[in-house]
């Protein structure tokens, strides 16, 4: 087969492919989740978390450090209060702690 190959955006290869447009919502759908509760979170703990994974009901974030995760334990309940108000199904939310650069 002959096909000319030229570049195309990571949108369009996500489009043109059943998997890679799931995960490209599933990652839509984080960020979205978080910007949602992101005033739930305190100030100085924001820059420490990053939407994860969407894994059916389950819902995890990431965070910099044991102590951020260890604060932010603190309001996951308030979190999945917000999210469950908007519609979200979400049972539980998992913190992750992974060190920035690795």
């Amino acid at each position: 087969m002959n096909r000319r190959l030229h570049p195309v955006s990571l949108l369009q290869a996500a489009e043109g492919a059943p998997m890679l447009a799931q995960l490209a919502q599933l990652a839509r759908e984080s960020g979205e989740r978080l910007q949602a509760i992101e005033m739930l979170i305190p100030a100085q703990l924001r820059p420490a978390v990053r939407p994860g994974p969407i894994d059916g009901d389950a819902w995890c974030l990431l965070v910099d450090s044991n102590s951020a995760a260890a604060k932010l334990r603190q309001v996951v309940p308030a979190l999945l209060t917000q999210l469950r108000a908007r519609g979200t199904q979400v049972n539980s939310i998992r913190l992750k702690v992974q060190l920035a650069g690795k």
